[in-house]
Order: structure tokens, then C-alpha cells, then sequence
């Protein structure tokens, strides 16, 4: 597994808030729902995305969008209309005096909006949880991205936009998975693009030592890893190895593997039956006093607070 593929491994919905939305205009919403990171697809008709800092930009049928949080942006038929909804955390809705619109805009499954047959179509997908998608991908990329619908072509958006309607057995997992694959998808393509300035840790896997030592951290976090044994698997000294290692991914390996592991942690956490001892194990520490130690130097709390959502 490489780098990009380690942290693209990352993502994983979990009963993600997917919604197809029908307006007509004029249409504003103001997003507060603190979501690190959203997708916007438009299916039919224009979009404005305004993000609180950074200029606003234009969506068109095909194009997509990723949002990254926590800050409110709006989304609206035009820049200057002024907000009519407030998307809350939680996905709960209201006007901007607070009174509740969930009900009163339900168009069917996963559908919402002010009219069925309105002049605007889109879809959004919204990871709600901090830990879904890793702290260094989000890092990467900035805090609006778009891939207009003539820039790449990718089917995964015409299939969730049919799906996202569909109410079949197993279809909320269905449609997280479809949701991971489209990040994925996005995230790629726009890496590939010189105006991303790709992070470090990305060009870093076309080194051949250094892409390697990054596919055995993320192949074996749980290995007991030095730099001595990271540069005698790629071939080279543990100076060379420390030096290159750095100048390309930005900091020493050890440093990096930490943040691996400790990102690996803060996923596995959130699983109903996982304990901090049994996590431990998975990646890399001996003991779950080893990992909350860790954890709480590097992330400011411990494990069980990153669990309980504090």
C-alpha cells in the first residue's frame, strides 16, 4: 500500500448524511453543520458555493465540490442572496429565526427541497465525524475544490446520484461506500493537477527509497520500525534515509510513523467493540497506557475522550 493509498484507505462513511436536493430560485443555505468535509454534485441547473474566507465559485450540471470544515459557507442559486436555511449540526434545518423546515421540505427518500420539479438538482454527501477522514488528507487539500464536468470524467457521480433515491436493503452502507470511492476519485484527480501543489507526502512516492519506506510504514504500522530498520529494508544508510526521508516528506520517519499510527488509532477508536489495549496492539504500542500517553501528547486528549466525541 502506498502513501496516497494508506490515507485514501482512510475515509470510511459511516451513515453518512447523503441528500438529493430540489430548489428553485431564490435559494440560500447557510452551512453551520461543523462537518470536516462535504461533497456537492450538481445534477441540474447553477450553484453558487461561497466559503467564508476565499472567493466564491460557480457549480454547474457535472460539476462537483469538496468542502472542507469546520467554517460555515453558503450554498446558493446566487451570491447575493441572502440566507433562508441554516443547516445545523446534526443536518438539522431551520430558518434563520430557528423555525424547523425538516418536515415541512421532505420530498421522499433521501430528498428535500422546496418543489419536486425545481430548477436545481444537487446532491450532497457529508462526512459528520472528525476521525472518517484522516487529518493529514485534510490537511492537503484546500478549503474548496472543484473539478468542473469537462476536466475529468468519473461514473461514480451519475451512479450515486441514481442510488442516492433508492431505499433497498443495505442501502445506507451501499451508499457510504459509493461515497468513499467518489472522494477517492476526486482526491486523485486533483492531485494530478499542477494548481493543487500536491502536499509533500505525495510527491514523496515517486522517490524510490522513500516511496518505499513509505509503503512499509502503512503496509506494517504495527512492526517494531527504526530508522535502522526502515533504511536497511530500502537499501540505504540510516543518515541517507533520515535525510532524504525528510527533505521530501517534511519531517523525519519516526515523526511521520507516529502520526500514521496515531491517525490509524484515532479511526479504529470509533469502532463499537474496540478497547485502547486492543488498539494499542494494532498499531504499534505495546500497552494502552503506551497509546494514551501518545495519543494525549500528540492530539491533546486521550483516547477515550477522542472516542466519547469531547
Amino acid at each position: 500500500m502506498d502513501a496516497l493509498a494508506g490515507l485514501l484507505d482512510g475515509p470510511r462513511a459511516r451513515g453518512a448524511f447523503l441528500l438529493r436536493s430540489v430548489l428553485d430560485p431564490p435559494w440560500s443555505l447557510r452551512i453551520e453543520d461543523r462537518a470536516p468535509l462535504t461533497l456537492i454534485s450538481l445534477v441540474r441547473g447553477e450553484a453558487w458555493v461561497l466559503p467564508q474566507d476565499g472567493a466564491a465559485v460557480c457549480l454547474r450540471a457535472g460539476d462537483v465540490a469538496v468542502v472542507r470544515g469546520p467554517a460555515p459557507y453558503l450554498v446558493a442559486d446566487a451570491p447575493d442572496t441572502p440566507p433562508q436555511i441554516v443547516i445545523h449540526p446534526g443536518q438539522r434545518s431551520t430558518t434563520p429565526d430557528g423555525e424547523e423546515l425538516c418536515e415541512t421540505m421532505d420530498l421522499g427518500v433521501r430528498t428535500w427541497g422546496d418543489r419536486p420539479d425545481g430548477a436545481t438538482v444537487m446532491f450532497t454527501g457529508t462526512y459528520s465525524m472528525d476521525g472518517e477522514v484522516s487529518r493529514r488528507l485534510l490537511e492537503a487539500l484546500p478549503t474548496l475544490l472543484v473539478l468542473t464536468a469537462d476536466s475529468w470524467d468519473c461514473p461514480l457521480v451519475a451512479l450515486l446520484s441514481e442510488e442516492i433515491v433508492r431505499d433497498e436493503p443495505g442501502q445506507e452502507v451501499f451508499l457510504d461506500r459509493l461515497l468513499d470511492l467518489l472522494l477517492i476519485a476526486i482526491v486523485r484527480a486533483w492531485f494530478s493537477r499542477p494548481e493543487a501543489e500536491a502536499p509533500t507526502w505525495y510527491l514523496a512516492l515517486a522517490d524510490p527509497v522513500v516511496g518505499q519506506a513509505l509503503r512499509l510504514l502503512h503496509d506494517h504500522p504495527a512492526h517494531p520500525w527504526s530508522v535502522a530498520t526502515i533504511a536497511a529494508k530500502t537499501g540505504v544508510s540510516r543518515a541517507a534515509l533520515a535525510r532524504r526521508f525528510t527533505d521530501l516528506v517534511g519531517e523525519p520517519p519516526m515523526a511521520y510513523l507516529t502520526g500514521w499510527r496515531l491517525s490509524l488509532a484515532a479511526d479504529l477508536l470509533r469502532e463499537p467493540e474496540a478497547t485502547v489495549g486492543s488498539v494499542a496492539g494494532k498499531v504499534g504500542y505495546g500497552s494502552a497506557f503506551a497509546l494514551s500517553t501518545a495519543f494525549k501528547r500528540v492530539r491533546g486528549i486521550r483516547p477515550q475522550e477522542h472516542r466519547a466525541g469531547v
